[in-house]
């Protein structure tokens, strides 16, 4: 006899861009993210467009995961090599576990896309208070790719054999 399949559980999953150059009204990342997180039924928790500044992007960080109804983050901007990106500084001294896996498999399906220009990402991911922080580059091509490669099966708790949705949903301490 097979398991019956579980019901779609929705998360509620803020989008935060990094950039130095861009409006919201000119965010085409960030929209893609918006547009198919919604489209795949989960729910828009916040939203921000903020400079490429480690300390600003630590502060809307923290509150976030300090947030027991914020499930997930995912960010784009700021994961290259010029002198202002700095998403993987500021997020990865957040994080209480890395996940190697998250750029690892970025850089690898990236490759097809992008060829070996994909060793310049510096696509990063953890959990931090139970919250999912997933940090993608700034252009809609890796958007996509880290959506559709990546994100969207593990974040429903349909995929298996596993996906994140159970590690979002867990009691925290310090949530109270």
């Amino acid at each position: 006899m097979s398991k019956p399949v579980a019901a779609f559980m929705p998360l509620n999953i803020a989008i935060l861009t990094v950039s130095d150059s861009r409006t919201l009204a000119e965010d085409t990342s960030g929209q893609y993210l918006v547009d198919q997180l919604q489209s795949a039924g989960h729910h828009l928790a916040d939203r921000e467009l903020i400079p490429d500044d480690i300390y600003q992007i630590r502060a809307v960080l923290s509150r976030w995961i300090a947030d027991p109804n914020v499930h997930a983050v995912i960010t784009t901007g700021g994961t290259g090599f010029y002198i202002r990106d700095s998403m993987p500084e500021a997020a990865g001294i957040l994080f209480d576990k890395a996940i190697d896996g998250f750029g690892e498999m970025f850089r690898l399906i990236s490759k097809d896309e992008i060829g070996m220009s994909t060793v310049q990402s510096r696509a990063v991911a953890g959990m931090a208070n139970g919250t999912g922080i997933f940090c993608l580059p700034g252009s809609s091509g890796a958007c996509r790719t880290g959506w559709e490669g990546i994100l969207k099966e593990q974040f429903d708790n349909r995929t298996r054999p596993c996906n994140f949705v159970p590690h979002f949903m867990r009691e925290n301490p310090s949530h109270g």
